[in-house]
């Protein structure tokens, strides 16, 4: 286990969800010579994924990729040099990776609640249980709770991707 994986396990505060725009259609490789049985592989998560893509295939700076990730700088070069180390080692030692899980989503969304008016960001994951009144306000319990950025209170198709009715 490297340092940066023992590190971030040590961490007190919650994981903040990573904003990630690729979702890979295949999610496994491997060395075509290496017997099955005997194949290692190294686990790259989503946002690690997110992280290669934009930093070493886009060619973005490091400031704008933690922006489009909406993390921090910091957090960004961390999620960074875990996939690299992971890459590395896959390539080197001959183990395949699998790409899978993480702490990700596929957008952030601020939200109200409309009876205490509590804000906060919310993951595009939520937003189904959200619109089907399955989801409560943190705060009071209320499921009055619209899309902040919306001027007219509903789930706004801009910035959440998803809406509410018209």
């Amino acid at each position: 286990m490297s340092y940066l994986e023992r590190g971030m396990k040590s961490l007190a505060r919650p994981t903040k969800w990573r904003k990630v725009e690729f979702i890979p259609n295949i999610q496994y490789f491997a060395p075509s010579d290496i017997d099955a049985a005997a194949l290692q592989e190294n686990v790259l998560r989503i946002e690690e994924l997110e992280a290669i893509r934009l930093k070493d295939l886009e060619g973005m700076e490091q400031e704008d990729c933690a922006d489009k990730m909406e993390v921090s700088r910091q957090t960004f070069q961390r999620v960074l040099n875990v996939a690299r180390e992971k890459i590395a080692d896959s390539l080197v030692n001959g183990k395949a990776i699998r790409i899978e899980g993480g702490n990700y989503t596929r957008n952030i969304c601020p939200v109200k609640c409309l009876d205490c008016g509590k804000q906060w960001s919310e993951s595009y994951e939520n937003f189904e249980k959200i619109l089907n009144g399955d989801f409560n306000c943190p705060e009071c319990n209320s499921k009055r709770i619209v899309c902040f950025r919306s001027e007219k209170k509903k789930f706004c198709r801009r910035n959440c991707w998803r809406h509410g009715e018209e």
